[in-house]
């Protein structure tokens, strides 16, 4: 069985897998030339948009930092923890969209590609209206629930209110941007982000300043920044690349969710992990007060902004190990991963340099003073490096969910969340208050990062050894199942 409608014609269909391999077969991109080039471009071309992106996001809470209250800061922070978990289920979708839409083009077969698109938007839709319908009116109890009190809780509360509802948009625009990936049009990935950065740093000084609404012109900038985006996206990808197509019927829609969430579901597993040990930091920095948590919401903005490069590499390099996967080239699958991890060391190493010597000019930009200057001092000097392990994170949940083990994905992720996370980050609170909690969270992520890398480079060397990774055929649902994209998470979670 595929998902593929049977077609009673006694003429081969256009869109049928037989008729794809006698037309129509175009070989993706990234089965040949330099792997590296590969990634450097793909990913370069990801980490301006999101930098756009990330950088919109600093600026935000440095225009909130002008306001001169340490309870807005602290309110964003809190804020972010909550939205974390939700954005991380769109993250699972596109993860899984991303997955099927790159096979069936590595395969050759576009016609399925658009078709499965189509399914994987609208389910994307469907989902994040009913998390936005269950999330809603709970926000306050949520919002206690992290450790939010005081003004900072009332704060939060208005903010996610004018911003949940639009977690469909945002949902869209992670999928649309997947497809893109998928597809290997980086740039067109990039402009989608781009033009929700350029509408943000224009919309967010007027709402903020020039019409006095503070944090919830913030939200409301937020909001409008996704119409633009969703607007962008959807004349990438369905006017200029024509990768959306209508199932052909309810049993065609239904043969593509059964491909699609079998990956989706433990993509989603693998990325509520993070917010769930994020959640846990949250919740042991809240006891030393609005200051350290707004430190924290300062760590915040910055890690997204100088590791914009791991985040885009994540979701970039899983399109790489997809189609070389669907090709059958092993070789090229581990290169992909060797040569990703010598990108994450060298670029880790670079950001943490920059960051200790720029550490003086961040505390001063956002005015930090007292607990929240020593936090984010401490972050610039002890903690930045742990990039590199969970940039390792990354690259092997990526090459796990293309080789069939995305229960490894999971289990890595969630072993970082819980083991990697509760028992040091209470070690570390114990012995050094806040920051302690960061030092933690930084050594749970060199155990698993390590962890995690080794594994992945065993399990692609006993497939390159048996050969027992064939080149993915488009009639064959179960390979399709079972291989999935990288995790396009850590990026879009944060924002």
């Amino acid at each position: 069985m595929t998902d593929q409608p049977s077609q009673p014609t006694s003429s081969p269909d256009p869109s049928s897998p037989s008729a794809a391999k006698g037309h129509d077969k175009e070989q993706g991109k990234f089965v040949s030339g330099s792997i590296f080039r590969h990634v450097v471009t793909m990913t370069g071309a990801g980490s301006v948009g999101l930098m756009a992106v990330f950088a919109v996001d600093f600026a935000n809470l440095f225009y909130i930092s002008l306001l001169g209250e340490t309870q807005l800061a602290a309110a964003i922070g809190y804020s972010a923890t909550i939205m974390f978990f939700n954005n991380s289920v769109s993250i699972g979708l596109t993860i899984a969209g991303s997955a099927i839409v790159a096979r069936a083009l590595g395969a050759g077969d576009k016609e399925l590609a658009r078709r499965r698109s189509g399914s994987a938007l609208l389910a994307t839709v469907l989902i994040m209206t009913l998390i936005v319908a269950a999330v809603f009116r709970f926000i306050p109890q949520l919002l206690t629930l992290v450790g939010a009190k005081g003004e900072a809780h009332l704060v939060a509360v208005d903010f996610l209110s004018i911003v949940i509802p639009s977690l469909p948009l945002l949902g869209i625009v992670m999928m649309l941007s997947g497809i893109l990936r998928a597809s290997g049009d980086a740039k067109g990935a990039m402009m989608v982000t781009l033009s929700g950065g350029i509408a943000s740093a224009v919309l967010d000084p007027i709402f903020i300043f020039g019409l006095g609404m503070g944090v919830n012109g913030a939200a409301i900038a937020s909001v409008l920044s996704r119409c633009v985006m969703v607007a962008i996206g959807i004349r990438s990808v369905v006017m200029v690349h024509k990768l959306v197509g209508r199932p052909t019927d309810l049993r065609d829609l239904l043969n593509h969710w059964k491909v699609l969430f079998p990956i989706a579901i433990p993509a989603i597993l693998t990325n509520v992990a993070t917010p769930v040990g994020n959640a846990y930091v949250t919740m042991s920095i809240a006891p030393y007060g609005d200051a350290a948590v707004a430190g924290w919401a300062i760590v915040g903005r910055i890690i997204p902004l100088s590791y914009t490069a791991l985040f885009a590499l994540s979701g970039s390099v899983g399109p790489i190990f997809g189609q070389n996967l669907g090709a059958g080239k092993l070789d090229r699958v581990r290169q992909t991963l060797r040569e990703s991890m010598i990108f994450v060391l060298a670029y880790t190493v670079g950001v943490w340099i920059l960051l200790f010597a720029a550490q003086d000019w961040i505390v001063q930009i956002f005015s930090a003073e007292g607990d929240t200057a020593s936090f984010v001092r401490y972050f610039c000097t002890f903690i930045a490096p742990s990039g590199i392990f969970l940039g390792f994170l990354f690259v092997s949940n990526a090459a796990f969910n293309n080789l069939g083990h995305a229960t490894y994905s999971t289990g890595f992720n969630w072993g970082k969340a819980t083991l990697g996370t509760i028992p040091p980050v209470m070690l570390g609170t114990a012995l050094a208050g806040a920051e302690g909690a960061m030092m933690g969270q930084a050594v749970g992520a060199l155990v698993f990062g390590l962890a995690s890398i080794s594994t992945c480079y065993y399990v692609i060397n006993r497939y390159h050894k048996d050969k027992t990774v064939p080149a993915v055929d488009v009639e064959d649902e179960i390979a399709l199942t079972k291989r999935a994209l990288s995790p396009f998470s850590s990026g879009k979670a944060n924002m």
